[in-house]
């Protein structure tokens, strides 16, 4: 899952979910002084990525992009975003546009409080509106643009965000079926780690 499922499936509180979200550029680990909310956001962001690498229905969705691929997880996750978004009311209670204000909000009042390199990754998050970045296809195209930029040369010459796009357009019904079966025990795997009274923003 990427950046705006992993803010969704948090507990209400901007420690856990800044802690959800730098689970990955910070590789898993975090300072010391770190918060225990954080702390939890983080190991939440663990149990979401490892239930979504192992689902049947996760790899269905990659194995209709591609038999192989090295690129295929990345770009699954990134398509999942956008189809969290196109369903955002199944799932939320409240809207995409107030629950994104909301967290760009608390989170730039806590940059204050963050170390440098995390206080960074969260100001870059806020500044490129990224729980926004995902409302078309066309989004999608940009995207895996912008993630090929960072390749590596040797890495483009195998395999490429881009090059999925036709397939992610042309079986887009299909792969969102898929996300639409899957998003719902998601949900229902990261309710046992978290405190029920605190995800009052879900709808399932």
């Amino acid at each position: 899952m990427n950046w705006l499922a992993h803010v969704f499936l948090s507990e209400q509180h901007i420690d856990f979910q800044m802690g959800n979200y730098l689970a990955d550029p910070l590789k898993g680990k975090l300072w010391d002084e770190a918060s225990e909310n954080m702390k939890r956001g983080m190991e939440v962001h663990k149990i979401i990525d490892s239930f979504t690498d192992s689902h049947i229905l996760y790899i269905k969705s990659k194995n209709t992009l591609a038999s192989t691929g090295l690129l295929r997880s990345v770009v699954m996750d990134i398509t999942y975003d956008y189809f969290l978004t196109k369903n955002w009311d199944k799932f939320s209670q409240i809207p995409h546009q107030k629950f994104s204000e909301i967290f760009y909000i608390e989170a730039k009042e806590q940059l204050k409080t963050l170390p440098e390199l995390p206080a960074q990754k969260v100001h870059h998050f806020i500044q490129r509106d990224i729980l926004n970045k995902y409302k078309s296809i066309d989004d999608l195209r940009m995207a895996f643009k912008r993630f090929d930029k960072r390749l590596s040369v040797r890495l483009m010459q195998r395999d490429t965000a881009s090059k999925y796009l036709e397939n992610v357009s042309k079986n887009s019904e299909e792969l969102e079926k898929y996300f639409l079966d899957f998003f719902p025990q998601l949900c229902e795997e990261v309710k046992k780690n978290v405190d029920i009274n605190k995800i009052s923003h879900w709808k399932i």
